[in-house]
């Protein structure tokens, strides 16, 4: 028996998730790359019909070429004619790189004139789109000054001095920018892994500056109602404020809160995300200075902190508005309740002294009552001694003065009596 048949059974007992997670380490690896070298790169933004809608033309488009692309796939490389493509699927754009092997003018689209009928084939926005060329030899002073603005010219050692880099970060005349790359003794796969990390860095840096424009947009409609909140907070204060008409202004800031919140809150926290990326590679990079020149961290971070700042800072004034909202609604809820209260213990009062008043008043119809009873038997007893006297019995005087007291005190036993028989929850046996 081989020492290895125990573990037959792994494949059949693995996560499902398993083979996914192990296949996901690996992509998004860009293909070997020797200097010299050029390539270009686009960036397209695309919702989620676009998406499916590109997988389905990049198909075709790769079938002459036989390749092919399932649903799931993110990522994809192979060799498109002379051409070496590179496919990538990002959560809310895609990235096409096209690699042109070997030496030729730097910032030279000739050898890409078939890429322009792809991109135009494709669906969704073009976000960025860079040049890039791979060189051995350091580009002459005429060369950097024919492709780059002089006043914007960035140069920066990278890869602890293995690497040198230009650009000006400008979109060109020919719709893209440029980036010059000079290999000082790369070695292996490392030309790639720069290559993908400068490209990374500003696919990045331009989604995170998405962020930039929607906080910009919404900055006054804030202010507005960050005033708005303060009028209705001070109304509330006032003791003769009509509860309704401030609730209901509330109720309108609330909603106009709650949509600018629920529009913006996505791309306030992707800015986040993409823009700690940036800071990642731009780590990654070991990026030096050249004297003389700007160098890329510091392009980075100068034009990228700024808007983060921004951006966060529109975050933080938006949840804080949300927040005294509803401390505002808190506090109308409370006076409301305290005003529901209040009348609620002066109806209470009020019934109290009802209840009262109609006590007494049954008091007194009660001592009428015993009144009238007895002077109604005291009457009827009147009579019937008139009649004995005719008939000559005669009764003295003495019973007719017990007899008044007795009558009154008989005739309240018997109307307390018929108070406890009628008595809620009693009964008579």
């Amino acid at each position: 028996m081989d020492g290895t048949d125990g573990f037959k059974d792994l494949l059949a007992r693995s996560h499902r998730h398993r083979a996914s997670l192990s296949r996901e380490m690996h992509v998004r690896k860009t293909p070997r790359l020797a200097s010299p070298a050029r390539a270009i790169q686009l960036v397209l933004l695309v919702d989620a019909q676009e998406a499916d809608d590109s997988l389905v033309t990049l198909d075709a488009l790769l079938a002459p070429h036989g390749q092919a692309i399932a649903p799931g796939d993110r990522f994809l490389t192979c060799a498109t004619g002379d051409l070496i493509f590179t496919w990538e699927r990002h959560s809310e754009f895609m990235t096409y790189s096209f690699l042109a092997p070997g030496a030729g003018k730097p910032f030279d689209l000739t050898p890409f004139a078939s890429v322009a009928d792809w991109i135009a084939q494709l669906p969704g926005q073009v976000i960025r789109s860079t040049q890039i060329a791979l060189v051995t030899d350091a580009p002459d002073p005429a060369t950097i000054a024919g492709h780059f603005a002089a006043d914007d010219l960035i140069i920066s050692d990278v890869a602890d001095g293995r690497a040198r880099i230009w650009s000006d970060f400008r979109l060109h005349e020919d719709g893209f920018g440029r980036l010059l790359v000079q290999d000082k003794g790369l070695e292996g796969i490392e030309m790639a892994q720069l290559v993908q990390r400068l490209q990374e860095l500003g696919n990045y840096r331009k989604m995170a500056l998405l962020g930039l424009p929607e906080a910009q947009a919404a900055t006054p409609l804030l202010s507005r109602l960050e005033q708005q909140l303060t009028d209705i907070t001070a109304r509330v204060a006032q003791p003769d404020a009509d509860a309704d008409a401030v609730l209901e202004a509330l109720s309108a800031l609330s909603a106009q809160l709650a949509q600018t919140l629920t529009s913006t809150r996505y791309r306030m926290s992707a800015t986040s995300a993409y823009a700690q990326i940036c800071l990642d590679r731009i780590h990654s990079l070991n990026v030096a200075p050249v004297r003389g020149y700007g160098s890329l961290d510091d392009f980075t971070e100068r034009r990228l902190l700024p808007a983060m700042r921004t951006c966060d800072a529109f975050s933080r004034r938006l949840e804080d508005l949300s927040q005294r909202a509803a401390w505002t609604s808190a506090m109308l809820r409370t006076r409301v309740d305290t005003a529901l209260a209040r009348r609620n213990r002066d109806l209470l009062a009020s019934m109290d002294r009802r209840t009262g008043l109609q006590l007494r008043l049954q008091h007194t119809v009660e001592g009428l009552s015993v009144v009238a009873v007895s002077y109604y038997a005291l009457g009827l007893w009147h009579h019937l001694r008139e009649a004995l006297d005719h008939q000559g019995a005669h009764i003295p005087g003495w019973i007719d003065v017990a007899l008044i007291p007795c009558t009154i005190l008989a005739v309240w036993l018997g109307i307390r009596q018929l108070k406890k028989v009628k008595r809620p929850g009693s009964s008579a046996h």
